[in-house]
């Protein structure tokens, strides 16, 4: 299946093209742009204009391959306009023009009220910026980028934005830059493969993780397991644990964020977004047993999102029993598709990779 590419990389790929544009290049059909693990992409330029000195503008038309993405076919604009005067260092001002949208509610990476450009593809865009202008003779300068999708807001209709209080349109995402096709009878398929590699291997441990960041963060403790025992099982929570169950494996491994954790704590088997939600008022009546005060409670009852809610305990100073009670939860849901002999072992990560629990469920094997 075709891999695309994020409204991130959409976004680094028109402010590359802009730079190079006041730099002096012309028919720029194409651009390689840096991606946030570390390769490299390159990603075709619809078009690209001087409008006059300094000032550019880009455009590139999302692909998210063969991803049943809802930002497919959308026009990524770009204007560039640099200050060559009085700079001393590089700096880049990213905005939202029309149809990105706007932070309004707490509980995200991104503060009330700036775009809803998430840390991972800002900083990508920015890494962008500076390479090119480094490499076009154009550094140091300051940068202003305004980012603009003019279908966006109606593109965000189809997504959880208005849920989460975004307003006005899309958000800027992208933790690796590509977009990866998601089929989900073929991502079962292949960690089924994944685990029965491992077994066939001699392997009595398996890791699991929701994603590419939880499975570096994992590895980082992990570092005498076999690479062959690290899968990314995405949301398949049950459908992963009932297939280790079958191979026999003495220890399950499980790496993940906190909002994955609330729902298998809440007991959940499938853990996307689009189908299964965090009972926020659960989390509440959850941390009442830990003396989390009224007014907290109350935050937490009508919390935007697990982040908004992992930052309020962790203020706690009963912040391990509250997120160990939470685990364990989740563990016993583990036990229902596991059964009673392999050890089970939590590692809890915020969003930076800090390790926040660890908790071990000793099996009978």
């Amino acid at each position: 299946m075709k891999i695309g590419f994020t409204t991130g990389s959409a976004v680094s790929a028109a402010v590359k093209a802009a730079i190079l544009e006041i730099a002096g290049y012309k028919h720029i059909k194409k651009v390689e742009i840096p991606l946030p693990e570390g390769s490299r992409m390159q990603i075709p330029i619809h078009r690209s204009k001087l409008l006059k000195k300094d000032l550019a503008i880009a455009e590139v038309i999302k692909d998210a391959g063969d991803d049943p993405d809802v930002t497919d076919g959308a026009k990524i604009i770009v204007s560039i306009s640099l200050n060559r005067q009085g700079v001393i260092d590089n700096r880049v001002i990213i905005e939202a023009g029309k149809g990105v949208g706007i932070v309004t509610k707490p509980g995200l990476p991104v503060p009330i009220g700036q775009p809803a450009i998430n840390p991972v593809p800002k900083k990508q865009i920015k890494e962008t910026a500076f390479e090119t202008l480094k490499e076009s003779g154009l550094s140091p300068a300051h940068v202003k980028i305004i980012v603009e999708v003019p279908n966006g807001e109606k593109i965000a209709k189809k997504t959880l934005n208005p849920k989460l209080g975004i307003i006005g349109g899309i958000s800027i995402l992208g933790t690796r830059g590509t977009v990866i096709p998601f089929s989900n009878e073929a991502y079962k398929k292949t960690i089924e493969i994944e685990i029965n590699v491992a077994a066939s291997n001699g392997q009595d441990t398996v890791v699991f993780s929701t994603g590419g960041r939880s499975e570096k963060f994992v590895k980082s403790i992990c570092k005498d397991i076999s690479d062959i025992c690290f899968i990314q099982i995405a949301d398949f929570f049950a459908f992963s644990i009932k297939k280790a169950r079958k191979k026999g494996f003495k220890k399950i491994i499980y790496s993940c964020f906190f909002g994955k954790l609330i729902k298998m704590a809440q007991g959940y088997e499938y853990t996307h977004a689009k189908t299964c939600h965090i009972n926020f008022e659960l989390v509440s009546k959850w941390c009442a047993l830990f003396g989390i005060n009224k007014t907290e409670l109350k935050e937490i009852s009508h919390a935007n999102t697990a982040f908004q809610v992992l930052e309020i305990i962790k203020k706690n100073k009963n912040m391990k029993d509250i997120l160990s009670f939470i685990t364990k939860k989740a563990i016993s849901n583990v036990r229902k598709f596991a059964g009673p002999n392999p050890d089970i072992i939590f590692y809890l990560f915020d969003m930076k990779g800090k390790l926040i629990l660890s908790e071990t469920d000793k099996g009978n094997g």
